[in-house]
């Protein structure tokens, strides 16, 4: 599958944010809507760092998948340089669009939401690609246990990578409020659900390989089979 980089939005410090589009595909049209992956929204979070980046290196290698794609593998390209959950400013990325339950209180100084929702470049600029390049729907990884929090009309997406997996399923972490998250802007303001898939966190038994290897059959059906092209967003 062939990408192209898009122009590259810059972080709190100017590192460059690089996002990548598939090249035309068979269904690209005025139309389209494309299937978005996001890494690295907490920079710290190197597990699911790796998975959004081995899926997007198979995604560059294989001929099998014909999808309107757009990739972000590092959306927080400051925390993950520092190896900090937040950007630049120490701000939380996932607490900081705009979506109806925003709020500048935070439970913690690690979620702090900023000083207004979408102040940071990191999230105007992923906000920009998906005005221009409308999204279907979104996948974005993180790690904290293993689980696939689903936002909007993607259960059975969750449902698909969970029988390869096993992780459960959850459609809202009551005990986690996360306001301003992008599980709340993608349905609320996209229209678009939000897949944010929760990688285990690395251990004595836990490495960065085999939580790729736990899941690699998983997605490579996903974007090979028919669901995630029929599946009603």
């Amino acid at each position: 599958m062939k990408f192209i980089e898009l122009s590259s939005g810059s972080s709190v410090k100017g590192e460059l944010i690089r996002a990548y589009k598939s090249e035309k595909t068979m269904s690209d049209n005025s139309e389209t809507k494309y299937n978005y992956i996001l890494g690295a929204v907490h920079g710290d979070e190197v597990e699911g760092a790796h998975l959004a980046q081995q899926l997007f290196q198979w995604l560059r290698e294989t001929n099998e998948v014909d999808l309107p794609v757009i990739v972000v593998p590092v959306v927080n390209i400051d925390g993950y340089k520092l190896k900090t959950r937040v950007n630049g400013n120490g701000v939380d990325l996932n607490r900081n669009l705009p979506s109806a339950q925003w709020t500048p209180e935070a439970r913690e100084a690690k979620y702090f939401p900023g000083v207004a929702p979408l102040s940071e470049p990191e999230n105007k600029y992923l906000v920009s690609l998906f005005e221009k390049y409308p999204p279907r729907f979104i996948l974005s990884f993180h790690s904290w246990y293993p689980v696939i929090n689903y936002n909007g009309a993607c259960k059975e997406l969750a449902e698909f990578l969970s029988s390869f997996n096993k992780y459960p399923i959850e459609a809202d972490f009551l005990t986690h409020p996360t306001p301003g998250s992008l599980g709340e802007y993608g349905p609320q303001t996209l229209n678009a659900p939000v897949l944010t898939f929760e990688c285990p966190v690395l251990s004595e038994t836990v490495t960065l390989e085999k939580i790729w290897k736990e899941n690699e059959e998983g997605f490579k059906k996903l974007f090979t089979t028919k669901i995630i092209e029929t599946f009603k967003a």
